[in-house]
């Protein structure tokens, strides 16, 4: 098997793993008080992560592997466990709102608001580089840019009008 073919593999069972924790998180989460906002553009963000996986998958899964962009991609991902280790049970795909809770700023949201999106930001680019698709890179990167105006002003008016944030 190619590089490019486990690189893909290994993307795509860390992002069904992330699915099956935010799902429980989100679960727990509104079990106990919060609640979701922004859900309508939800099923749209699935749609663009979804269809950059599978075009991936059908164009990249036997390119060579830049290993210059590979290494960028391993750096990014000690940001994601970084992310998800300091939200713990917060972490989720949804914008989940704690009532009360208090917002974190510990880890890497000391430095940044909103860590875990420059992390799929440099995802969204670094991955369809690593297999020689600049097209893909730039198409999904524009994309996303979208979903995250988007979902990031739904996200900070949600936090700004928590309670006790």
């Amino acid at each position: 098997m190619s590089a490019a073919f486990w690189l893909l593999a290994f993307l795509t069972a860390q992002r069904l793993a992330e699915l099956l924790i935010a799902n429980k998180n989100t679960k727990n989460l509104l079990a106990n008080g919060a609640f979701e906002i922004g859900a309508g553009h939800y099923k749209f963000m699935v749609v663009l992560h979804g269809s950059w996986l599978i075009l991936l998958w059908v164009l990249g899964a036997q390119n060579a592997v830049s290993w210059f962009w590979l290494v960028i991609f391993i750096a990014l991902q000690l940001g994601r466990v970084w992310v998800l280790g300091t939200l713990k049970s917060r972490w989720t795909t949804r914008i989940i709102i704690v009532p009360n809770a208090p917002l974190v700023t510990k880890g890497p949201f000391r430095f940044f608001k909103h860590p875990n999106y420059i992390v799929v930001v440099g995802e969204i680019a670094v991955v369809p580089l690593a297999l020689g698709l600049t097209w893909v890179a730039i198409v999904f990167s524009l994309l996303n840019a979208w979903m995250l105006w988007v979902r990031i002003g739904v996200e900070n008016k949600g936090l700004g009008e928590a309670p006790n944030s």
